[in-house]
């Protein structure tokens, strides 16, 4: 826990702000799925209260992710303020406008019945360039000036960041994808068509959690740098392993649990050697620290 409180005490102001800000939006999505939970009402479709959940949990924890991530990196004050604050703006209006949508029973994207939805419905598109234009400002930091960071932490916050503009890149197809069948007059269509890249979408958002996460985890292990190095960049193959997987399967129209048995067999593999290395990684590291412990009193 002192270690969490460290992450918050060095936080500049705007990275708290996003911590903060990341715990609201996530504490939404959690409030809502009591109320879905609670009410009974369906998980499916596009005016679900599920689009007020997920979009919460996954902002939030982006935000938040985002900040901490890239705080080493070497940008001057206003720059750093500038991308974090705009990013955090971009992702609390993401949040509200689609949480407002689902609570009138209205879709969020793609709906131009009338003129106030319209303007959501751009707004949500505007906000989402926003996000890319900010997540590309803290990948270029990333590799142009990395400041002193590890070389696992380097790694894990470069390709972090390099797949959640994966994830956000796959956002834009989608909407682009649904503003063209929706203006053609097929809005069943316009999600449909988007829908069919969720999966690619949801499952790079959360590299620059999972990625920073282990290598700071393994900060408290017994492994020196070198092999922290390896574990890092063995969770880097299996994402990417993973992530290619899923977005040959959405790109192709094939629903995860239809695909074909060696894509199926791939991605399993990729999951199972992600989450492998990091319990594997954690286990080893506290049996060094143990032996360590012992036998130099």
């Amino acid at each position: 826990m002192d270690a969490v409180g460290r992450i918050w005490r060095d936080g500049r102001r705007v990275e708290r702000v996003a911590y903060v800000v990341g715990a609201v939006l996530f504490a939404s999505g959690v409030v809502n799925a009591v109320v879905l939970l609670a009410s009974g009402g369906t998980w499916l479709g596009p005016v679900s209260l599920r689009k007020a959940v997920t979009f919460g949990l996954s902002f939030g924890l982006t935000l938040a992710s985002v900040a901490w991530a890239t705080s080493p990196l070497v940008l001057r004050p206003r720059a750093r303020a500038g991308l974090l604050g705009a990013f955090l703006v971009a992702c609390v209006a993401e949040v509200v406008l689609v949480t407002m949508q689902a609570w009138r029973g209205v879709p969020s994207h793609f709906d131009f019945e009338t003129g106030f939805d319209t303007v959501v419905s751009m707004s949500l598109a505007a906000g989402g360039g926003v996000i890319v234009v900010t997540a590309l400002g803290f990948t270029a930091a990333a590799f142009r000036s990395p400041g002193r960071i590890a070389p696992s932490m380097l790694v894990a916050v470069r390709f972090g960041l390099l797949v959640l503009m994966v994830a956000l890149a796959t956002g834009a197809v989608m909407i682009a994808r649904g503003v063209v069948e929706a203006r053609g007059g097929s809005p069943e269509l316009a999600y449909t068509t988007a829908g069919s890249l969720k999966p690619l979408h949801a499952v790079a958002m959360h590299a620059i959690l999972v990625l920073p996460g282990l290598a700071w985890l393994l900060r408290f292990t017994a492994l020196p740098e070198r092999a922290r190095l390896r574990v890092v960049w063995r969770a880097v193959a299996a994402d990417a392993v993973l992530t290619a997987v899923i977005g040959i399967e959405a790109f192709a129209g094939i629903p995860p649990f239809d695909a074909p048995w060696f894509l199926l067999a791939l991605s399993a593999l990729a999951s199972l050697v992600l989450v492998g290395t990091v319990v594997f990684s954690l286990i080893r590291g506290k049996s060094r620290a143990g032996y360590s412990t012992v036998s130099n009193p």
